[in-house]
């Protein structure tokens, strides 16, 4: 079910807005997460310049959410949140990855199940459409990563 934005209750605009804001530390999680894997990648690698280029899709993503949640009369986000500093912290700790191999795992990994399929639970009948619409084409982007990441790996 869709909530169309001109009915939008305070109510429901404040569950936008959440959702929305909750997104937006993920995309925040995700930049952090491909900073971590620059940093442990060779300089002339080219999956070190694709990890840079992916990187700024999901830098682009957050303003894409950060301009909603702005629209929406809601107060963007400014970092992955709490949960999110500690989740990046233990994964330094436990996921040391150094092979180009491990790396490209570790990312196909957070693209699935923190890119992609916790969005589509996330926003699953939580959005107006035009939120939604702005999710989908994230997504797609976050697929073709996802694509490309995998053509690497084999």
């Amino acid at each position: 079910m869709f909530i169309l934005l001109k009915g939008l209750i305070p109510t429901e605009k404040q569950n936008v807005v959440k959702t929305l804001n909750e997104l937006l530390q993920g995309q925040y999680m995700g930049i952090h997460y491909y900073e971590e894997f620059i940093k442990n990648l060779d300089d002339s690698s080219p999956l070190r310049h694709r990890f840079i280029s992916i990187q700024k899709d999901l830098k682009h993503h957050a303003d894409l959410l950060s301009e909603r949640i702005q629209e929406l009369h809601g107060t963007p986000a400014t970092s992955e949140g709490l949960i999110g500093k500690i989740e990046l912290f233990i994964s330094q700790l436990f996921d040391q990855a150094n092979s180009e191999k491990e790396i490209l795992k570790h990312a196909i990994k957070g693209e699935n199940l923190y890119g992609i399929k916790m969005t589509e639970e996330l926003v699953r009948e939580k959005l107006d459409e035009q939120s939604l619409n702005l999710v989908h084409t994230i997504l797609d982007q976050q697929r073709e990563h996802v694509d490309y990441l995998k053509s690497e790996l084999h």
